[in-house]
């Protein structure tokens, strides 16, 4: 019983001491087969994605009172603007002629347009 814990706390302190002569100690790097893709890494959205407040919004912050509305504001009523008389109607002009038509080409009753021609 005591050989066994003697053992395991050895283990431990030497494994410790190997682990820490890594750089970076990072167990999916052992299974990572992938490279990644040669080129410089430059953030998308440096000063934070526009329109999306950064932080916790001031809803969830303790203490946090709704601002008050603003007091309603009285509108001045304008006198109404007396209104134009209307003008009187002039006599309409004669009639003119009208253009002889052309005849128009017959529409079928189908649902489809009428294929172009050539």
């Amino acid at each position: 019983m005591r050989r066994r814990r003697i053992v395991l706390i050895t283990s431990l302190l030497a494994s410790g001491i190997m682990l820490g002569g890594c750089s970076t100690f990072d167990p999916t790097e052992w299974f990572n087969t992938k490279k990644p893709l040669p080129g410089e890494r430059k953030e998308m959205f440096p000063g934070g994605v526009p329109g999306v407040a950064q932080g916790v919004p001031p809803e969830l912050v303790e203490g946090y009172r709704e601002p008050e509305p603003p007091p309603p504001q009285v509108a001045e009523e304008k006198p109404k603007p007396k209104p134009k008389p209307k003008p009187r109607p002039q006599q309409a002009a004669a009639p003119r002629a009208a253009p002889p038509q052309q005849a128009a080409p017959e529409q079928s009753q189908s649902v489809f347009p009428e294929p172009p021609r050539r």
